[in-house]
């Protein structure tokens, strides 16, 4: 009887442990983040931009050349993942992003999907870390 507690308290803290790790595989620094966009029957090309990213401020962005009001909601970090939720007003109508990204040390790949004016589009993001930030 005694194993069989020990081994499931034993089991039970180190999936706790697992659980509870929040430490982000990220490298802070400078990162060049390629991204390409795609909805029902259309492929953007992709598109490069870079942007420092650091455990605190992980959630990569485009700089929207447009006046759109947009704010990250809903972030949540479980191990190398980051999700989060995006939120924009652009002339009075809301516009809801959700975005998913893994890392791993110095790159990562994610997506986000964005349902507007009825039509589905995915962002596909691969990012890999080219220096310090400035």
């Amino acid at each position: 009887m005694y194993y069989k507690v020990t081994a499931l308290i034993t089991t039970f803290l180190v999936l706790f442990l697992a659980s509870s790790s929040s430490a982000l595989e990220l490298k802070d620094g400078l990162w060049e983040i390629t991204s390409s966009m795609e909805m029902p029957g259309m492929k953007m090309p992709p598109f490069k931009h870079t942007q420092c990213l650091t455990s605190k401020d992980s959630v990569p962005r485009d700089k929207p050349e447009d006046t759109r009001d947009c704010k990250i909601i809903n972030t949540s970090t479980k191990g190398n993942t980051v999700t989060w939720e995006i939120k924009c007003t652009t002339d009075g109508e809301t516009v809801k992003s959700i975005g998913k990204i893994t890392y791993k040390g110095d790159t990562f790949d994610g997506e986000t999907r964005t349902r507007m004016e009825g039509m589905d589009m995915v962002q596909k993001m691969s990012g890999r870390r080219i220096g310090n930030c400035k």
